[in-house]
């Protein structure tokens, strides 16, 4: 009966010390979807091939108001990357899959040296295209008010 009462008292709370971030087992296709989103962040990103990376949108919808719509939008920013900043990579520090959704916190240095960017991209996934987007892009600050890491 002791043991019983540990049990339950310990179970809820080594559940709540669980940190938020702890992957799940996802689904076949929550799986799926997460190495369509992570094979098209590299291609697209780091490799900055629009061929590569277009065999996996759909409509592509883009929620960023400083980026063009659909798949040629994305053609053009990674023509404008390919151009103007060749150098430029992003690191996936973390990725969580909610059915459709994909959601990645990356660390993207667009030039050698700089302390580059913070971004959360979602992805929503369907039929195995990924057909909308949206990014939050926060500039990672010289200094900062706490010993925390932005990732």
């Amino acid at each position: 009966m002791k043991l019983m009462k540990v049990a339950v008292i310990a179970l809820p709370l080594m559940a709540a010390a669980m940190p938020a971030f702890a992957e799940r087992a996802y689904s076949p296709q929550e799986q799926k979807n997460k190495e369509i989103v992570l094979d098209f962040y590299q291609k697209a990103l780091n490799d900055k091939d629009f061929d590569a990376a277009s065999k996996y949108l759909g409509k592509y919808i883009q929620h960023n108001p400083m980026a063009a719509d659909g798949p040629e939008g994305l053609r053009g920013f990674l023509d404008y990357l390919k151009k103007n900043e060749p150098q430029s990579k992003s690191e996936i520090k973390r990725v969580l899959v909610d059915g459709d959704y994909v959601i990645l916190r990356v660390h993207a240095v667009r030039h050698p040296g700089d302390r580059g960017s913070a971004i959360v991209d979602i992805f929503r996934v369907e039929d195995n295209k990924i057909q909308e987007h949206w990014d939050s892009v926060q500039p990672i600050p010289e200094t900062s008010k706490n010993n925390n890491t932005m990732f």
